[in-house]
């Protein structure tokens, strides 16, 4: 992890201040760069989050999937707790606190919209991240590599219908026709374009170069963001702290519950790592940028994917720290011990 990635909270920390600023110095300009929209998309955002998606999409080789099952156990609890576990969790989490115990605290035009963003920011399964916090817990490669192609994978199909579904249990209108844009916006095209690229250019160098463009670009949707909702944080700080709430208790169950069931499933360490850090984190990338799109810029459903955002860096590795120091507990299991000691006994 480079210097700057290391600490990008306080980057993002900036960017939120800056923005703020911004907010209520230039506001006709943040009105103009709203205004810029096609079919409900907006134009500069989009610029920003493919500047943001394409170098994280350019480490993935689809090739990976024919490799899944060599790690078919771990692969399996990833799928579970990411596609059957994480979103509906999130939504009775969003539910429970932003829906009632915190609801006289925020303000009640914005309930609904802060728990679609909630449930938009669940459904999206990390995907460049991983690649560092699987370095920090020495993950296996291959694994991690596999896990992160079948999610995006899945997600071109699946992200859509999920969010759809949560919605509208939630008594949320769902706009499909922008959340099918957003879907085909933000994640089929930038796929194809990743994967062409991948077939034409020197993909190491490349991705190199378009590093630090990603991470700008990132800082600079942010700006953008909290231009627009800075009067809402100034009227309300402790906002954000209430919407953190939900995502930590999500983080910290869903990356539990993935570390003890590869543990319980007999997997190796190297690879229940990587499997509870994807459980754990999210593609905030394309959960802010659905949220923009679905709910506007200066909506609460924004502002959730945003604090998703702002925690993501420190909480994750906090729980890279919990998978270290318990390494020697995961490795004492029943199931994780019975595979080397059926090798000891053949030998």
């Amino acid at each position: 992890m480079s210097s700057f990635e290391r600490y990008l909270t306080l980057w993002v920390f900036l960017c939120i201040l800056v923005g703020i600023a911004l907010g209520h110095l230039m506001p006709g300009a943040f009105h103009a760069v709203a205004a810029a929209e096609v079919a409900k998309v907006n134009l500069p955002v989009a610029v920003l989050i493919w500047l943001m998606i394409i170098p994280m999409l350019l480490k993935i080789d689809f090739l990976a999937l024919g490799k899944i099952g060599r790690h078919w156990r771990g692969i399996g609890v990833t799928l579970f707790i990411n596609w059957a576990v994480k979103p509906f969790s999130m939504a009775l989490l969003g539910w429970l606190f932003i829906g009632h115990l915190f609801r006289s605290y925020l303000p009640p035009e914005q309930i609904d919209s802060y728990i679609a963003g909630l449930i938009i920011l669940a459904a999206a399964p990390c995907t460049a991240m991983v690649f560092v916090w699987s370095n920090l817990v020495k993950g296996e490669p291959h694994f991690t590599l596999s896990q992160v192609a079948v999610n995006d994978a899945i997600m071109v199909v699946a992200f859509a219908p999920i969010v759809g579904l949560l919605l509208g249990l939630s008594a949320i209108t769902v706009p499909w026709d922008t959340l099918i844009l957003s879907v085909v916006l933000y994640i089929v095209l930038p796929v194809i374009v990743a994967q062409a690229l991948r077939r034409t250019v020197d993909v190491v160098r490349l991705g190199a170069r378009l590093q630090p463009v990603s991470l700008v670009a990132l800082l600079a949707t942010l700006v953008l963001l909290f231009g627009f909702q800075g009067e809402q944080i100034i009227a309300q700080p402790a906002v954000i702290a209430l919407l953190a709430i939900p995502i930590l208790i999500q983080v910290y169950f869903n990356s539990g519950l993935a570390y003890l069931l590869n543990r319980l499933s007999g997997e190796k360490h190297c690879v229940a790592g990587p499997s509870a850090l994807i459980g754990a984190s999210n593609f905030f990338e394309l959960a802010v940028a659905a949220a923009i799109s679905l709910f506007g810029f200066n909506s609460g459903a924004a502002l959730a994917t945003v604090v998703g955002v702002l925690i993501e860096v420190p909480v994750m590795l906090s729980v890279v720290w919990i998978v270290n120091r318990s390494k020697g507990w995961y490795e004492r299991g029943a199931a994780v011990r019975a595979p080397s000691s059926s090798i000891k006994e053949r030998a």
